[in-house]
C-alpha cells in the first residue's frame, strides 16, 4: 500500500500537528506501507524514509513561523508517478483543498482527519463573524472526503453538528516509554525551578502564543503559595509574557526536545493548560504518561482523559478561579498530589499510539475495499 500525507504544517515546525503526522509515517514504515508527504517547503526533503513533496508559500502573518502556498502542477506530477493508493489529508486547506483535487484526478480515495478549529482561532483573534463561514467551508471541504476522522468526542460532536457526515473518532496516544517518571533529573528539576526544587513546580508545554492564554497562570502564582512554572516552548507571545510574568517565579525555558523534554515532564509537580482552544492537547497525555496529575481547560481531548479529583481537575476556558483552585487541590497535599500523578500515569499506559496508528490502517483497506466494486465496473 502506498499513502500520500497531505499536511498544512511540518518539520522543522515542532508542534501536535507535526508530532502526530511523523508518529503516523513510523507506524506506516513499520507496517511496510510506503508513503510520501506533500508539505510547505521549509528545508525539509525526508523525513527517514519519507521523502517530501515541498510546496512553495509565503510566510503567514499571525504565525511566521509558517509557510503558506497552494500546490503547483509540478507537485500533482510528483504525487502521479508515486502513484497512491490512498490519500490522507490532515486538515485540509491551501495544501490539502489542492490535494482532494489531485486525488479525485486520480481516482483515489480520501480520508481527512481534523486537527484545526479554524472557526473559534476566528473568534478568538476578533473575527468571530466569520465562524459560521468557516463551519460552512469546514462541512464543505470534510464532506468531499470519502471519510474524515476527529480526535476527541468533543470535536466529533461538533463536526457532525455542522453536517460533516462519515466521522470516526481517532484518539490520540503518547508513547509511555518516552514520557515516563524514570526520566526524574534532579539537575532538570534544579533547572526548572531556576535554583529552587522546593517549589511546587507547573509545567507547561506548547506553544506560546495567546490563544494558550497563558497569562492566566500568574493567578495561580500570586494565590497559591510556593508555586513556580516553567514554561517550555516558544511562539509569537514569548516577549508579551515574558513583560506580563516579570518578577513572578516563571522560567522561560525555550524549545526542549529527545530526553530533555522527557527530564521536563518527569522533574515537575504538576501540568497546566489552559489553553482556550485545542482539538485534542497531546500535551496533556504526555504529562500524565510522566506521571503528572494536570490542570487543564475542557478544550479538546482533555474531557476524554481527565478524571476529576483522580488524575487531575479541567475547568471551562477562562475560569480563573476554578484553575487557580484546582492547582490549589493538588499543591495542597503532597501525599495526594503523587497519588494522583500515578492515576495519571495508570490511565496514560493504557493509550497506546500503535493501537490507535492500527485503526487508521484498517480504515485505509476498507476504503480501499469499498473502491474496488467501482474500479471493477469501470
Amino acid at each position: 500500500m502506498r499513502v500520500a500525507v497531505f499536511t498544512e504544517t511540518f518539520l522543522p515546525k515542532t508542534d501536535g500537528i507535526v508530532t502526530v503526522v511523523c508518529l503516523l509515517l513510523d507506524h506506516l514504515h513499520k507496517r511496510g506501507i510506503e508513503t510520501v508527504v506533500v508539505a510547505p517547503k521549509m528545508g525539509v526533503d525526508r523525513y527517514n524514509s519519507t521523502p517530501v513533496i515541498g510546496v512553495p508559500g509565503v510566510k503567514m502573518p499571525l504565525y511566521p513561523e509558517l509557510r503558506v502556498g497552494p500546490p503547483t502542477l509540478s507537485t500533482y506530477h510528483e504525487v502521479k508517478r508515486f502513484n497512491p493508493d490512498v490519500v490522507h489529508l490532515i486538515h485540509p486547506a491551501l495544501v490539502g483543498i489542492p490535494g482532494m483535487l489531485m486525488a479525485k484526478r486520480l481516482d483515489v480515495p480520501m480520508l481527512a482527519s481534523f486537527h484545526l478549529d479554524l472557526a473559534r482561532i476566528s473568534h478568538h483573534f476578533g473575527i468571530g463573524f466569520m465562524e459560521p463561514l468557516v463551519d460552512q467551508l469546514t462541512k464543505i471541504v470534510f464532506n468531499a472526503a470519502d471519510f474524515s476522522l476527529a480526535p476527541s468526542r468533543m470535536v466529533m460532536d461538533y463536526m457532525e453538528r455542522i453536517g460533516i457526515e462519515r466521522v470516526g473518532l481517532w484518539k490520540r496516544g503518547v508513547d509511555a516509554e518516552r514520557f515516563n517518571p524514570r526520566f526524574y533529573s534532579e539537575a532538570m528539576r534544579d533547572h526548572l525551578s531556576q535554583g529552587h526544587p522546593e517549589d511546587t513546580i507547573m509545567l507547561y508545554v506548547g506553544r506560546l502564543s495567546n490563544e494558550k492564554q497563558i497569562n492566566h497562570l500568574k493567578a495561580v502564582l500570586e494565590q497559591v503559595p510556593g508555586t513556580r512554572l516553567a514554561l517550555v516552548g516558544d511562539g509569537p507571545a514569548r516577549e508579551e509574557l515574558e513583560t506580563h510574568f516579570a518578577g513572578t517565579k516563571t522560567h522561560f525555558v525555550g524549545y526542549l526536545k529527545g530526553e530533555a523534554l522527557s527530564q521536563a515532564y518527569a522533574s515537575a509537580d504538576m501540568f497546566v493548560f489552559p489553553s482556550a482552544m485545542e482539538t485534542f492537547g497531546l500535551v496533556v497525555v504526555e504529562a500524565m504518561a510522566a506521571g503528572l496529575p494536570v490542570v487543564a481547560s475542557r478544550v479538546g481531548g482533555v474531557r476524554d482523559v481527565v478524571r476529576e479529583g483522580i488524575n487531575g481537575y479541567s475547568f471551562e476556558s477562562g475560569d480563573i478561579p476554578a484553575l487557580v483552585d484546582g492547582v490549589r487541590n493538588i499543591a495542597a497535599d503532597p501525599v495526594r498530589m503523587k497519588a494522583m500523578g500515578q492515576s495519571a500515569r495508570a490511565f496514560a499506559e493504557t493509550q497506546s499510539w500503535d493501537a490507535m496508528m492500527d485503526e487508521v490502517v484498517d480504515l485505509y483497506g476498507k476504503l480501499l475495499e469499498q473502491r474496488q466494486p467501482a474500479a471493477l465496473t469501470a
